[in-house]
């Protein structure tokens, strides 16, 4: 199973005044935890990249044997064992997204909702999709160069839906986090999004995701997406805990959706991957983990963590997920085949560099093109409500 998402967040506000006098905070309830950044949130965020890191570049056979020149299981006996089960990061990634999302769309129009999501995924993922076809075209030993046609359906994120070859192993989460999107925006932000819409929607998902269990379908199974579908409707009710408090009904969402989230998962990675099997009780332990940690965060319960130093962990963590499989490739060939460089240097190595690299592409290339992208769709948004008058 190829990881993910980075998963793309963005920092609103937690809550505004009027949005806070829509429903009466649970008896006993702790507030929110402030009303700025969840810097914890992006600890997070960034812990759950290096497990998939971990994974692509430790826990899997296939490209990366190339990359090393022989398996990592005979490299990192010990390591990969563990590294095995960092692509359950994904999982975590989606959790979080649910969270954020929820948060982030709060108050926002359905246009504004787009135009953030939009803003948010594409300058880094247009820089990841050039340095990663570039090294390809150079070093063909590590991948094959994509060709002109695909590259260009690559650039618009729809090349699974259009059948062409992905470029960033990566980005199929970003074809997940848009279904989630498309579901969010047409049940709740359309029509304004609230508790008792987002509950709605949560307990509908839910339902939906046993049927397509019951009754696998394609479509059904791709707008439901039953496997990740959980974890997205966990991080949803995690929002409306720290945003009001927790009651029966959300912890009830999320007792039912970790149930399911684990049976899920489980069965999908029944598999070895063609490498190591991997233990049901281990991954239900490590999923656990990351729920209860994103629940601590909810809850306030982490608050004492939130160190500026995230701010910059949280920034890097997008381009970072969507540069380190196949960069990181790359720079395994480079250190370790080519000039040399033991297994237990090349592995930090090039997890540091990608972690580098990516500083890099946020502060050359996601702040600049971001800024200019959101002033001139907002812009455009504006003109648009006039003539609409």
């Amino acid at each position: 199973m190829k990881s993910s998402q980075l998963l793309p967040l963005s920092n609103p506000s937690t809550s505004s005044p009027a949005a806070a006098a829509e429903l009466p905070r649970a008896a006993g309830a702790s507030p929110p935890a402030g009303a700025g950044r969840l810097r914890e949130l992006d600890g997070l965020r960034l812990l759950a990249a290096l497990m998939v890191c971990l994974f692509h570049y430790a826990g899997r056979g296939g490209a990366v044997e190339t990359a090393w020149g022989s398996s990592p299981r005979d490299l990192f006996p010990h390591l990969s064992w563990a590294a095995l089960y960092g692509n359950l990061g994904v999982e975590i990634f989606f959790a979080i997204s649910g969270f954020v999302i929820c948060m982030s769309c709060w108050g926002r129009t359905v246009g504004a909702f787009f135009r953030s999501r939009v803003v948010r995924l594409y300058p880094a993922y247009w820089a990841a999709l050039i340095l990663v076809g570039g090294v390809f075209a150079l070093a063909p030993q590590v991948d094959h160069p994509p060709s002109v046609t695909d590259f260009v359906v690559n650039l618009t994120m729809l090349q699974q839906p259009a059948g062409s070859p992905r470029i960033l192993g990566v980005c199929w989460t970003l074809w997940a986090e848009a279904r989630f999107y498309l579901l969010f925006a047409l049940f709740v932000v359309w029509k304004g999004t609230s508790y008792r819409r987002v509950v709605t929607f949560c307990c509908g998902w839910t339902i939906a995701t046993v049927i397509a269990q019951a009754a696998p379908h394609p479509l059904l199974g791709q707008i439901v997406q039953p496997t990740f579908a959980p974890y997205f409707i966990t991080g949803l009710a995690l929002y409306l805990i720290h945003r009001y408090g927790g009651d029966l009904t959300l912890w009830g969402i999320i007792g039912v959706n970790w149930a399911l989230g684990n049976a899920f998962v489980i069965r999908a990675l029944a598999d070895s991957n063609g490498f190591l099997p991997r233990e049901p009780l281990i991954i239900a332990a490590v999923l656990t983990c990351g729920i209860a940690t994103l629940v601590l965060v909810a809850t306030g319960r982490l608050s004492w963590a939130r160190w500026r130093w995230l701010t910059t962990a949280g920034a890097l963590t997008y381009p970072f997920y969507l540069i380190h499989e196949h960069l990181g490739w790359a720079s395994i060939y480079l250190l370790h085949q080519l000039l040399g460089i033991p297994p237990a240097w090349t592995l930090p190595l090039t997890a540091a560099s990608m972690l580098a690299l990516a500083w890099g592409i946020h502060r050359a290339v996601e702040r600049p093109l971001g800024a200019w992208m959101r002033s001139t769709m907002a812009a455009q948004a504006a003109r648009g409500a006039l003539r609409g008058r």
